[in-house]
């Protein structure tokens, strides 16, 4: 086994591949715990779809698809979170308006670019096994400013998600607090494009974290199982989606919802062990 991983990841192409997996299940990880500690999937849905808009658009007028998704991402994460604070609109009505608005307007640019079913449809599904150097200094950047940005308003996020009304009467902006949230999200979803695609962000930003939640008893452990589930996730559905010749953004998807269901039911086992256990006891 170690001499045909060796083998697997001799070739350059595979090296970039689990580099990017690595750098992406950083931002995953972190982020995606908050995404479940705030249940804000759906809101980091719209965002993600929103971003073939800025993609588009860059590469209709010649820029680079990544600043466009992180523009686009960002100005989504904004207006979405100031919409929904100050006009008090429904959450799901808003979030379907601007995924649906988002998609729409990507393809209207798409449609107008020439040879764009080649190199812009790797953003909707992924293709990890064209990641370039470049790509990987522009993710390991995000990375960098999510981790900067976790650092510096830590507690204010953590306050603020747990009890808003405390966390105000700290004099926290809690409004602030959630949109400057939103565009790490935001960040987090461009990380992952080129992992699993745009239509399977929100899948690979959920369930990790979703399955480290079955055993952390703490955000600072979420935070770090997460990242580790990821990496396991993201790294193992890389290997095994390159002999069949399969899908690596899918694979890595349908290895991930295996795997939190593996945690939900190790964790409902635990706890009926425990029980009898301590029945037992008695």
């Amino acid at each position: 086994m170690p001499d045909a991983l060796a083998e697997l990841f001799a070739y350059r192409f595979m090296q970039m591949a689990l580099a990017a997996c690595l750098l992406a299940s950083v931002g995953c990880g972190l982020i995606g715990a908050l995404v479940v500690v705030r249940r804000i999937g759906f809101v980091a849905g719209g965002i993600a779809h929103t971003v073939l808009a800025g993609i588009g658009v860059a590469v209709f007028l010649r820029g680079s698809p990544v600043m466009g998704a992180v523009i686009a991402a960002l100005l989504s994460a904004v207006l979405i979170g100031w919409i929904k604070l100050r006009w008090r609109q429904d959450e799901d009505v808003l979030i379907a308006a601007f995924w649906s608005v988002g998609m729409a307007v990507g393809i209207l640019f798409m449609s107008r670019t020439p040879g764009y079913g080649v190199d812009l449809m790797s953003y909707l599904f992924g293709n990890i096994l064209l990641i370039t150097t470049d790509e990987l200094v522009k993710m390991a950047l995000l990375d960098a400013a999510i981790v900067a940005l976790l650092l510096a308003f830590h507690k204010q996020i953590i306050v603020s998600s747990f009890d808003e009304e405390f966390a105000r009467l700290r004099g926290l902006h809690v409004e602030a607090i959630y949109i400057l949230m939103l565009c790490m999200v935001a960040l987090t979803v461009v990380l992952l494009i080129q992992i699993v695609g745009i239509i399977l962000v929100i899948a690979l930003l959920v369930l990790p974290a979703a399955g480290a939640a079955q055993f952390a008893t703490s955000v600072a452990r979420l935070m770090a199982l997460s990242v580790l589930f990821s990496m396991l996730v993201t790294v193992s559905g890389l290997m095994l989606s390159y002999q069949p010749d399969l899908p690596s953004g899918s694979t890595i998807v349908v290895l991930a919802g295996v795997f939190y269901v593996f945690c939900v039911i190790s964790r409902a086992l635990w706890r009926r062990y425990r029980k009898r256990a301590l029945a037992g006891s008695l």
